[in-house]
């Protein structure tokens, strides 16, 4: 198996026989929105199976079906997060051992790795780069689809412009606004921003799952209370009894909630569902006299 964690690791080895692959070519992704990308830049060249996470379930705790396990076994492509966000299908590729297999760990091809922030979708480079890292492979695979490769991946980047032109504008209307979250779904996409993201230690405790201190919970409703910051961005996913008293401190001290997933909303794509979320962003920072 050839694990690809860095963005010179879509290098493969030169001896793998590319006819050995047969078409169409067998990807599984971890997350429907690599998926997409799969899908985009391999167009009827390849097959893509996307691990269908429910919209309203916690993607940290999924348990992976016997279906999916024989999905990674028989893919020769695999496209997953990494960054300790989804050990599920580091386990199953570790136990489905196979040789010729490519495997791409999106975290890894932007220099993020085990310990920090896993939520690396919501970084701008993110798609791009898991693009690139896919023809790349797929053209070591398959020589013959090459130029088609790269023709769809210059596509699919272009499809981002408007994505990226409502990143820049947003961080040139609102650069340096405080805001703050109940964990750090979103912590990439707000730097990318330019936003000051606050009350850090307490989203890195509930994101691992730990207890925050008295004094992190202290500071972030003293935040939201007193209007120190201009939204509250809350994981719709997960919500429990912290994250119902934050949203009903924001309300109560009118700041605005902004709602993100950690998966792409069924009916959507990846593009859209993030200008959605930007949209409400936007908004929210604007205030209601805008």
């Amino acid at each position: 198996m050839k694990f690809l964690p860095l963005a010179a690791a879509t290098l493969l080895l030169a001896s793998v026989d590319a006819r050995a692959v047969d078409l169409p070519i067998q990807i599984v992704a971890a997350q429907n929105f690599y998926g997409e990308v799969a899908a985009a830049i391999g167009g009827n060249r390849v097959a893509v199976e996307s691990v269908a996470i429910p919209a309203d379930a916690d993607p940290h705790d999924f348990e992976p079906s016997p279906s999916v396990a024989r999905g990674v076994a028989d893919a020769a492509v695999v496209v997953f997060n990494g960054a300790g966000y989804d050990h599920w299908i580091e386990h199953l590729l570790e136990s489905t051992e196979r040789p010729q297999r490519t495997v791409i760990e999106a975290a890894g091809l932007i220099g993020v790795g085990e310990g920090d922030n896993p939520h690396v979708w919501y970084d701008p480079r993110t798609m791009p780069a898991v693009a690139g890292a896919l023809a790349e492979a797929l053209a070591t695979l398959d020589p013959e689809g090459a130029a088609d490769y790269e023709k769809r991946r210059q596509a699919f980047v272009t499809a981002l412009a408007p994505l990226d032109a409502k990143v820049a504008a947003i961080k040139g209307r609102f650069e340096g606004t405080p805001i703050t979250a109940t964990e750090p779904v979103f912590g990439y996409m707000a730097d990318a921003l330019g936003l000051t993201m606050t009350n850090q230690e307490f989203q890195t405790a509930i994101m691992n799952e730990t207890e925050p201190s008295a004094r992190a919970i202290a500071g972030i409703v003293d935040d939201l209370s007193n209007g120190r910051v201009k939204a509250l961005v809350y994981n719709n996913q997960v919500v429990d009894a912290m994250t119902e008293q934050l949203l009903d401190a924001a309300n109560q001290a009118n700041v605005a909630v902004v709602g993100v997933t950690e998966t792409v909303p069924d009916g959507s794509d990846y593009a859209n569902w993030m200008l959605g979320q930007l949209d409400t962003l936007e908004k929210a920072l604007a205030g209601p006299s805008s």
